[in-house]
């Protein structure tokens, strides 16, 4: 897929950029820079993501997957500042923005990592993500198939996916794996999927 966002370490040259983050309760100065998924803007999946998704119904860790620059999990670590937030992604320049972001905003409770160095036996509350539909399904299966069996009974988790990218089909794919799904809200060409875990 060549140097693409989901690359580990982007060839691109950086350009560091910043912007600006306001969703419910939270207004938040986030550095961006190249090679990373919606570079100098908040993408408008992730904003009705935030604007849109709950805590989850039961308290514990929570989990952006495929973070980016921080967006969501910052906006997660404001919210709960006493929560552990876990960020991870495949792309280093990714992490390295996230982790600095946190830092910048006094956010000491997000831990951004490749996805490896995620504890085995550490199960959430809630997963959040805007995930990278564009990696195509077999890795985009594999993603959620690698997190959401990690749902703490009782919690939920969030997913943002573009109608025009296939958020019916993902939604009926879900329940055939056995994950409970229903669409939480549809607004400006998104739809936001509430998951539960398997089998509830």
């Amino acid at each position: 897929m060549g140097d693409h966002y989901f690359s580990s370490t982007p060839s691109v040259a950086s350009r560091p950029g910043s912007v600006r983050l306001h969703t419910a309760g939270v207004d938040l100065e986030l550095a961006t820079d190249t090679g990373v998924f919606s570079q100098g803007r908040i993408d408008r999946g992730t904003k009705v993501l935030l604007d849109a998704a709950p805590m989850p119904p039961v308290r514990g860790p929570l989990l952006d997957v495929g973070c980016g620059y921080g967006p969501i999990a910052l906006t997660l670590a404001s919210r709960r500042r006493r929560l552990p937030v876990w960020a991870v992604d495949l792309n280093e320049r990714a992490l390295g923005l996230t982790r600095g972001n946190a830092t910048a905003a006094g956010l000491g409770n997000v831990t951004a990592c490749h996805p490896d160095e995620v504890p085995a036996d550490l199960a959430f509350a809630g997963i959040y993500s805007n995930p990278p539909i564009r990696s195509g399904k077999p890795a985009l299966h594999g993603l959620l198939l690698r997190w959401l069996p990690r749902l703490m009974p009782g919690g939920r988790a969030y997913l943002v996916v573009a109608k025009n990218l296939g958020s019916d089909s993902l939604q009926q794919w879900l329940e055939d794996q056995g994950f409970p799904t229903t669409r939480l809200t549809s607004e400006k060409g998104y739809r936001v999927l509430e998951v539960e875990p398997h089998g509830s």
